[in-house]
Order: structure tokens, then sequence, then C-alpha cells
């Protein structure tokens, strides 16, 4: 499997589960994974927060971990990116309303670069307009989002995956085995 050269995109209180993990998944089978989050640089953190899934109408949320960033936002040249991440959690709320944030997104998009995103990650996407004649899945509440932006929703359990093409997305953490493996065989694993 060729190395390739990943960018994620992180914010305060992005999901735990859905930053470490595929940091830490991703450089195991050999790819470099540069996490970035706008105005904060290598080597400061952002915080995380732990959404579980105990049996309410909705995800139950605990304080997470301070994730470390590797690479400085402001330095990232998109172009020297194979591809994109975009975790989940409360950080794609805020994230999607940063220009700059938007405009990395539709570089891989306009580039036809592999994305994979996950949870709520799909706001960042459907703002950017990366999801437009595009099938994805997120989390239930998502929905209407990809469906309003132009993308058709596709519900899947919770453990499962949806690829279109270059794009694989999943709707929560539980889903890693099968969307970080999905996204390696994109990558070319």
């Amino acid at each position: 499997m060729a190395s390739r050269r990943i960018l994620m995109i992180v914010g305060d209180f992005v999901e735990d589960y859905e930053a470490m993990v595929p940091f830490q998944a991703l450089q195991v089978v050999g790819h470099t994974v540069d996490a970035v989050c706008p105005d904060k640089s290598a080597g400061q953190s952002v915080r995380t927060a732990v959404h579980d899934f105990e049996g309410d109408q909705t995800y139950s949320e605990k304080p997470g971990h301070n994730f470390a960033l590797n690479a400085t936002f402001a330095e990232v040249d998109p172009a020297s990116y194979d591809a994109l991440v975009v975790p989940g959690g409360r950080a794609p709320e805020y994230l999607r309303l940063d220009q700059r944030v938007l405009d990395l997104v539709r570089h891989f998009v306009e580039a036809d670069k592999p994305i994979a995103a996950i949870c709520h990650g799909l706001q960042l996407l459907a703002t950017a307009g990366a999801l437009a004649g595009r099938s994805a899945t997120a989390y239930p509440a998502c929905g209407p989002e990809v469906d309003a932006c132009g993308g058709a929703y596709v519900e899947v359990p919770i453990d499962s995956v949806h690829v279109d093409g270059n794009l694989v997305t999943a709707p929560a953490w539980p889903a890693h085995p099968a969307w970080l493996k999905a996204f390696c065989e994109v990558l070319g694993a």
C-alpha cells in the first residue's frame, strides 16, 4: 500500500473517538495524518467530547480528552494532501462558519480526492457543497442536512459504512472498523 498524506480537520469538542481512533489507526497502516484546527498551531490541543449511546432519545455527552494537534492550520497547503478526514462531534457545527475551512474542504472536492466523514462531520461537507449529487450517511439527525444540500441521505446501521466513489461516510464511532477499512480501500490499500 502506498503511504498517503491525510489532513484531518478538528475543533474544540470534536467527538473523542472520531478524532483519536482514525488519527492513530491511519498512522498504524503507514499514512501520515496532520490534525489541524483553525487559529491553533502544532503542539496546541482541542478539547474533545465522548458521545455515547445509552438508550436515550439521542446520544449522551461526556468530557473527553485533550487532543494534541500536530500541524498548524495557517500553514496548510491542501494541494500537498492526498485525502481528508472530517470527524464529528460538535466541532463541525461551528467549523462550517469558517470560510477558510470551507475552502479547504472544497479543494478536496474539486480535486476529486478521497474524503472520509463521520457522524456530524457531514454538516461541514454539506455547507461546503461537497454532497450535491452524492449519497452519504451521517448521524441520523444530520440526514435532513444531507438531503437539503442536494445530497441523498442513506440510512445504515450505526456500525455500518456507505461509500459513494471516493466519499466514505458513517453514522458514528461504532462504525470505525467498517469506515476505516472502506477508507483504506479507497486510499488504495
